[in-house]
């Protein structure tokens, strides 16, 4: 019977958001993690999260991650730290969310959740493959997807992106991330414009929602890392003749986001690439109409819940956004459908469906080494 996992999980984007929430949704099943985290040390944020998690033992490191500048010598160095682990807590299987270490030595059923990779990344971004620089991180990649007893991703497009990129691989499956439901609620709509995650992120394409920011009816307020300052920012137009303002909210805490979501009657996000998009799930459950990037996995996730918009249409995006806004009907409709998908995406859902993965992999390990 499964009792026991070693995780890993990266400090510094969304597979962080992930591991926590997934931790505390195995709670009840009776799972004890260890979560080995790597890339950068955790923050004071993160360390409180973790200490509400009485299910989870914290393993910290600071390890540079297989998607960095010349990282392969910190991953060796990791992949030694984590067979300790390993001994060191005896796992019944290992989960992990990066791909170099799936061709250690386990010798224990070995799930790979891929959550995104340099590779569809730059597809998705440039149209083309990454420089050859790129090519060890490839082959890394490759040899520890293949040597996982199953590579899970959050929708089939990950999961075609993999194994095209990467395959053929051997087991695979889909399960969607998921979010609890109770860390979200909706408020009195405010007539306000939200879009949020890394902003210098060319994949989220926020730059687009810039150059028409001073064109749209409601302010536009964007949150999360970025090369502005956190505040109030008077920006040029495009023309560098005129000014408009723009709220730069900066880098929030998770419940200050919420808030925000919370208020915000639009939240939006023309991407190029997300392979899930946990920001668009969290604005969902907070009740704001969606418009989003005509991508295949967010079609996936929120075809007939979200309004689409070619991340190059910058004419369209704002023809989109205004014509909801004159709307409130639409507006209103767009909020309770987005709220209605999100339901699907819970955090009880996900960890339902991954704990019937962990045992079908333990008791197949077990009857083959048997």
């Amino acid at each position: 019977m499964l009792k026991k996992i070693l995780m890993t999980a990266d400090t510094l984007g969304g597979v962080w958001t992930y591991a926590i929430e997934l931790c505390r949704a195995l709670r009840p099943y009776g799972v004890e993690v260890a979560l080995a985290t790597m890339g950068q040390p955790l923050s004071a944020a993160q360390q409180q999260e973790t200490r509400g998690l009485q299910n989870v033992q914290v393993f910290e490191s600071a390890f540079r991650l297989e998607w960095m500048d010349e990282p392969w010598e910190d991953t060796q160095r990791a992949g030694a730290w984590l067979l300790k682990l390993r001994d060191r807590f005896q796992p019944d299987l290992i989960h992990l969310n990066g791909y170099v270490h799936g061709a250690l030595s386990w010798n224990l059923p070995m799930l790979i959740v891929g959550h995104s990779c340099v590779f569809s990344w730059w597809q998705a971004v440039n149209g083309e493959l990454p420089p050859l620089h790129w090519n060890r991180y490839r082959a890394e990649v490759t040899r520890g997807l293949k040597a996982a007893t199953k590579v899970v991703a959050p929708s089939n497009t990950m999961l075609a992106s993999l194994s095209e990129l990467y395959g053929p691989l051997a087991s695979t499956d889909v399960i969607p991330n998921g979010r609890d439901p109770e860390h979200f609620r909706v408020a009195k709509k405010m007539p306000i414009i939200l879009s949020a995650g890394r902003l210098w992120d060319t994949a989220k394409n926020v730059a687009a929602l810039v150059e028409i920011g001073d064109q749209l009816s409601w302010p536009l307020h964007l949150a999360g890392e970025n090369r502005f300052e956190s505040h109030d920012a008077e920006l040029p137009s495009k023309t560098g003749n005129a000014t408009r303002r723009l709220r730069y909210l900066g880098h929030l805490s998770f419940r200050d986001l919420a808030d925000w979501m919370a208020q915000a009657s639009i939240f939006v996000l023309p991407a190029r690439y997300e392979p899930f998009g946990f920001t668009v799930l969290e604005a969902a459950f907070s009740g704001c109409a969606l418009v989003l990037g005509d991508i295949a996995s967010l079609r996936e996730n929120w075809d007939g819940a979200a309004v689409f918009v070619c991340a190059d249409d910058r004419a369209q995006m704002r023809e989109v956004l205004e014509e909801i806004i004159r709307d409130p009907q639409l507006l209103q409709d767009l909020g309770r459908r987005a709220r209605e998908r999100a339901q699907q995406f819970t955090a009880d859902r996900m960890a339902g469906t991954y704990m019937q993965t962990y045992e079908a992999l333990c008791d197949s390990f077990s009857f083959i080494t048997r």
